[in-house]
């Protein structure tokens, strides 16, 4: 795929803003309204934000894919999703309270996430990604956009690494011919029923965004390592977290993951 050159400067001002606000747990505005860029120069910024995180120390050990509901993409006005990465830093233990200190407008979703046991690259579909999938887990990410009140246009939050905030799994579970896309999922806060779905509400199954995920790479020249950690996208909307919530997903023949914010 043809791509234009990117600008360096614009990539270094970008990153710049958004490191900032990072750093300083402080929204901004929309780098759209500032700087003129597209969806390929949006990932540019995402690799500058990754690789400076990689330089002060930090260890990318999970991506994370977004937009994988066709009505949300309806809703965008896109025919694709888009994805980031996570380090160790983002990583949150279960059992440990999650420290929504350190966020700045943070918002829950419950997940599918695959742990990926071989090199994946090029042209490959769903049965491909199964076949590498070591196990899957419970999981919540957490949103946490630097923009403010979560406005942004597609190329802000592909630059803004896909609002990357926290994430914490639970136990793996091999997969035994569970069939993904049925299994079932409840979202709870404070013992409220927060939202229901099935894993068929991810690209109708979350194995799908992540062979769409890999064929993107491929058009980067870059393929999905093995050991890494995905989150193919939520099974529910987002809800906003604060402190003093206890949050609870429970996914059917997988288990549960649940932590306290504070």
């Amino acid at each position: 795929m043809n791509q234009t050159a990117p600008d360096p400067t614009l990539i270094d001002a970008a990153a710049d803003r958004l490191m900032e606000a990072v750093r300083s747990r402080t929204s901004i505005g929309p780098l759209t309204d500032d700087f003129s860029f597209g969806i390929d120069s949006a990932y540019d910024i995402q690799d500058e934000v990754v690789g400076r995180m990689v330089g002060e120390g930090q260890t990318v050990v999970a991506a994370k894919l977004g937009l994988t509901s066709r009505a949300k993409q309806q809703q965008m006005g896109v025919a694709e999703p888009l994805y980031g990465w996570m380090t160790d830093r983002h990583r949150a233990e279960p059992g440990e309270p999650l420290d929504s200190g350190q966020l700045i407008q943070p918002r829950a979703e419950p997940e599918i996430a695959f742990l990926i046991s071989r090199d994946l690259e090029g042209p490959i579909g769903l049965h491909d990604v199964l076949g590498a999938t070591a196990a899957v887990a419970p999981a919540l990410d957490i949103l946490d956009s630097r923009f403010a009140g979560y406005s942004f246009t597609l190329a802000d939050v592909v630059a803004d690494n896909c609002s990357a905030g926290a994430f914490v799994v639970g136990n793996p579970v091999p997969l035994n011919g569970i069939d993904l896309s049925l299994v079932g999922c409840v979202f709870e806060k404070n013992g409220e029923v927060l939202g229901t779905a099935a894993g068929a509400a991810v690209l109708g199954h979350p194995a799908a965004a992540i062979a769409w995920f890999v064929r993107k790479l491929a058009e980067r020249g870059r393929a999905l390592p093995a050991g890494t950690l995905v989150l193919p996208g939520a099974l529910t909307e987002a809800f906003p977290i604060r402190p003093g919530d206890s949050l609870v997903a429970s996914f059917d023949r997988i288990g549960a993951i649940e932590i306290a914010v504070r």
